[in-house]
């Protein structure tokens, strides 16, 4: 919040002009981050008390029950919680806000998100108990124990038995644990009687596998939907988990973590961390969040990004989300200029890679080197006239990776595809290569297999931000074969 009527969100500014909470002409996306009162609970927020109460008010005034992006029962769930959460911390709601409030809960409760599910009937679900704890009377009591009838159900359905999201997204698995500590929160202030030995025991393998996901820089890695500077990151998520006196036992960043329930695995050797993608799209009736990343990677060497997915920056319907959730977009095999899932309509997914993990083996001083190797296959190809199944390979040590790609049938094309991070520069000549930062080499590159080339990209850290960053490219050769390795100093 810059001024009264005056937002930044997903690096995009705009001003509340007329009374008009709704422009048409601005991402859905900006506008439901406008309507969700996230600023009344921010850093510095009692700087800006004045602003918020004129704020609140305007609010009630230009938004009449049911109109507007503003009643859609998600920000509305959001914007319950932080309503409540402000006044909880100091700030008593005044009989028009109090009001107000108890209209958006009514209006929610009976519009839940059951036809979206995911972290969206999550969100209603926790507005519900809030709020059922925050009123008192009959009606609040239904509203709790509606709110707790679903957490109950959707948390055993959503939260797999590795601690992952069933959406399989970095960014909304710290969502979901923001969302449960906020309960568990909740629970010290009021004296009802809520599961919260439930939630309590749930959150270490979250944070756990969160973790396992995250690279050494902090941030999140970028799987399907996911953005920084959306969701707290993890020190922010464990610190609050501490304050709520839950322990959360140290992750050991062994060779290898493998979260099989998700199908993600992450590898530690030497200064090299590599996070793989042998991952269904997303669970088989919300794959909302999925991109068609299957068998991609990520890879940070001396505590950096290096090879990046290229994340996402926007949102709704058009060209650009199908550009950033297609295969082209991600560290994978590209096959006839296709897609290995069919991502569409901003939230779609027509047909599904299924991938399998082949091959997980770790050997310990194999010639004085650790070494591991990973292999996996998917069939998200198979649509195409030559029913070609890729499959692929990493061979990681201390000291370089060794990545083999196989197309088994008849395609006319096959590219494997290695973003770079802004910060670093690839130089090739042949088969021979360097990524280089400020002319300082780190890493060779030697194309085994296949035609290198290079191309211009673009890296999306954040809603509303694309920076240009480079794409190596190796086209395989006549048997649909591809490889590369990248060698450092350990």
């Amino acid at each position: 919040m810059i001024s009264p009527g005056k937002f930044t969100f997903l690096n995009v500014t705009h001003e509340i002009q007329d009374a008009d909470w709704d422009q048409p002409s601005w991402p859905k996306l900006w506008r439901y981050n406008l309507h969700y009162f996230d600023d009344l609970n921010a850093v510095g927020s009692n700087e800006r008390k004045a602003w918020h109460q004129l704020t609140l008010e305007n609010w009630i005034q230009d938004n009449p029950p049911g109109q507007g992006t503003g009643w859609e029962p998600y920000p509305t769930s959001l914007r319950i919680v932080n309503w409540i959460k402000w006044s909880l911390i100091g700030n008593p709601l005044s009989f028009q806000q109090r009001q107000s409030l108890a209209i958006q809960v009514r209006w929610l409760h009976g519009r839940l998100e059951r036809h979206i599910l995911g972290n969206h009937l999550l969100a209603n679900a926790k507005a519900l108990v809030f709020a059922g704890v925050f009123f008192e009377g009959e009606e609040a009591q239904h509203w709790l124990n509606t709110g707790l009838r679903i957490l109950g159900e959707q948390l055993d359905e959503q939260i797999l038995a590795d601690g992952g999201h069933f959406e399989l997204s970095p960014m909304y698995q710290s969502i979901v644990i923001e969302d449960l500590l906020d309960l568990v929160h909740l629970s010290s202030i009021y004296e009802e009687d809520l599961p919260v030995n439930n939630w309590v025991a749930l959150l270490p393998k979250m944070i756990g596998w969160l973790r396992v996901m995250t690279h050494p820089d902090g941030r999140i890695s970028f799987f399907n939907d996911a953005a920084l500077k959306v969701a707290a990151d993890i020190a922010v998520l464990e610190k609050y988990a501490a304050s709520l006196n839950i322990k959360i036992v140290p992750t050991a960043m062994a060779p290898y973590l493998l979260l099989k329930d998700s199908g993600y695995l992450r590898s530690t050797l030497g200064p090299a961390v590599m996070l793989v993608d042998i991952a269904p799209v997303g669970p088989s009736y919300l794959p909302a969040h999925g991109h068609a990343d299957t068998l991609s990677f990520e890879l940070s060497l001396f505590g950096r990004r290096l090879l990046v997915n290229s994340g996402t920056s926007c949102y709704g319907i058009g060209s650009e989300r199908e550009r950033q959730r297609g295969t082209a977009a991600h560290n994978t095999l590209l096959v006839d200029n296709s897609d290995s899932s069919e991502v569409w309509a901003g939230f779609r997914v027509g047909r599904r890679a299924e991938p399998k993990l082949l091959e997980l083996a770790y050997v310990p001083n194999s010639q004085s080197v650790d070494a591991l190797t990973v292999r996996g296959s998917h069939n998200g190809y198979m649509y195409l006239s030559g029913q070609p199944e890729h499959q692929r390979s990493w061979q990681l040590s201390a000291s370089d990776l060794l990545i083999s790609d196989t197309v088994h049938g008849d395609v006319d094309s096959a590219q494997a595809r290695y973003h770079l991070h802004p910060d670093w520069i690839v130089e090739m000549n042949g088969n021979l290569g360097v990524i280089k930062e400020c002319d300082q080499i780190v890493v060779e590159i030697e194309v085994l297999r296949g035609r290198p080339h290079l191309e211009s990209g673009l890296y999306h850290p954040e809603f509303g931000v694309s920076i240009p960053n480079q794409c190596l490219c190796v086209d395989a050769d006549n048997n649909g074969q591809a490889e590369i390795i990248f060698r450092w100093q350990s």
